[in-house]
Parts: C-alpha cells; sequence; structure tokens
C-alpha cells in the first residue's frame, strides 16, 4: 500500500480512536486524552509498512501534523451534537 493511502487511512480511524480514548480516560486531562491518542496512533503507523520503508522521513514534522489532526478532530466532535450527547452519558455514568 501506498503511503498516501496509509495516511488517509490512518485519518480516517482518529475520529473513532478519540471516542473511545474520551470514553475510556474521560476523567483525565485532554493532554493526556491526546497522548493516549497520539500513542496508539504512532504504534500503529511504526508497524505499518511505510514507516518500515522509510516513506516518512522527518519524524518529528509527521508527530506534529498528527497532533494537528487529533486536535482537530476533538474540535469538530466538541462543536456538534456528538459533545451534548456524550456529556449527557457521562453524567448518567456517574
Amino acid at each position: 500500500m501506498d503511503f498516501l493511502a496509509t495516511l488517509l487511512q490512518t485519518i480516517a480511524f482518529v475520529p473513532a480512536l478519540v471516542h473511545r480514548i474520551e470514553g475510556l480516560f474521560s476523567h483525565r486531562s485532554g493532554t493526556d486524552k491526546k497522548d493516549a491518542a497520539f500513542s496508539f496512533l504512532h504504534e500503529a503507523l511504526c508497524m505499518n509498512a511505510a514507516v518500515a520503508n522509510r516513506q516518512i522521513v522527518d519524524h518529528e514534522k509527521f508527530k506534529e501534523g498528527l497532533g494537528k489532526v487529533i486536535d482537530g478532530v476533538v474540535e469538530c466532535l466538541n462543536a456538534s451534537v456528538w459533545a451534548e450527547q456524550h456529556e449527557r452519558s457521562l453524567k448518567d455514568k456517574l
């Protein structure tokens, strides 16, 4: 699989990952949640052939870009009906 396809698949996975981590780490800080999401994405990509084939030449810039994707997904989710539903769900669990 070429690098662009791998990157797009990874980005497509971010909303579901953010949602799952929000549920698992709901009482933790936003930074902790972002670190958990990034850690998972990083591990998934490290196992991928794109990294093995050295298609990522600047890991720091790539990491920074993934961080922006995670931040953007969180911003979109927080601006949507999802945030209200998620907040109600958390209150119901308490």
